[in-house]
């Protein structure tokens, strides 16, 4: 088996590419690289026999072409990856998000063997339901999240009897990872927590579902081990802890000490998502092994021993300082 992990380079990728090449499986990663060099995310394994590594843009499609000819199996991960660092150059993130995506799926026609694709929970926009299933209509609130569903249409679309597609629409990633992100809602309360004793909460009964790293990479890996006719064309939540901002900072306090000061401030953005994920449960037999206290343990630890330096001002944990800094295009 061979993979082509577009986006390998991420905060999810670069575990889940050390995880398959513990499995040894080929793995070709595409990414740009702006979050750091391949031999520090990759540290330890950036060596391997199993590992390709190739510096490159979604975008050129010659380059895209050439790597799937290489692999039976593509994981696409690849996005400008929140709703702020969207916004700030909605060119760049259509072309990214959106505009690369059909001619990326036409090439892979006939080609390779499992599309995986990496969607958002967030195409749900807000509902009332208590179980946000998979069947539900899709109201996506930002453009970030409006080209994940038009994208998910693309593949679903063109995949067919061509090869066989998954989606999966994962919650917020939590945890730590060698490229963390420091700007998504647990690792920002803990951050602030381990590091300022206090933590800052907009609002507090807003629902946020949130799922371990290590768990949201063995989802991947769950389903790329499928045959084929159990996952094709088939979507799947992947979120298991639909806490309340307010109980993500209780679990921030009992990790890591209640000395720390918990502030709550008015906010505007009163949006509340919630997820169900019973259908992988079901049809895949998929169950996290991880949860958020544990994702908070693993921050503590990294932070201990000194491996996020910097975790505020770093532009390398936080997506949007680091489009800001490097101006792509």
């Amino acid at each position: 088996m061979s993979v082509l992990v577009i986006g390998g380079g991420g905060y999810v990728g670069s575990l889940l590419v050390k995880n398959l090449i513990e499995k040894k499986i080929k793995v070709f990663v595409l990414d740009l690289f702006i979050y750091g060099k391949p031999e520090i995310i990759f540290s330890g394994y950036h060596k391997s026999e199993f590992l390709e590594v190739i510096k490159g843009d979604i975008r050129d499609i010659d380059l895209m072409k050439n790597l799937i000819s290489k692999v039976d199996n593509v994981i696409h991960l690849a996005c400008i990856s929140n709703d702020p660092s969207f916004e700030l150059n909605p060119d760049l993130g259509k072309s990214i998000n959106y505009d690369s995506f059909y001619p990326l799926i036409k090439a892979c026609k006939n080609k390779i063997n499992k599309f995986i694709y990496a969607s958002s929970s967030s195409v749900y926009g807000i509902k009332e339901e208590k179980s946000v299933t998979e069947d539900l209509s899709l109201e996506p609130l930002t453009d970030y999240s409006k080209f994940k569903a038009l994208c998910e249409d693309i593949l679903l679309n063109e995949s067919g009897n061509k090869f066989c597609s998954t989606i999966l629409r994962p919650a917020t990633v939590c945890g730590y990872s060698q490229r963390t992100r420091l700007d998504v809602i647990v690792n920002i309360l803990t951050n602030n927590g381990y590091n300022k004793r206090k933590i800052i909460i907009n609002g507090g009964k807003q629902k946020r579902p949130n799922i371990h790293i290590q768990d949201m990479v063995n989802a991947y890996l769950n389903v790329i081990d499928q045959p084929n006719e159990v996952i094709n064309d088939q979507i799947f939540n992947v979120g298991f802890e639909n806490y309340t901002l307010d109980e993500i900072g209780s679990l921030v306090q009992k990790s890591l000490g209640e000395d720390i000061i918990v502030e709550h401030k008015d906010t505007d953005d009163e949006r509340s998502y919630h997820i169900s994920s019973d259908k992988i449960s079901r049809i895949l037999d998929f169950k996290p092994l991880f949860s958020i206290e544990k994702a908070i343990n693993d921050l503590k630890e990294a932070f201990d021993k000194k491996l996020l330096k910097d975790s505020f001002d770093d532009p390398k944990y936080f997506n949007i300082k680091m489009m800001q800094k490097i101006n792509l295009q």
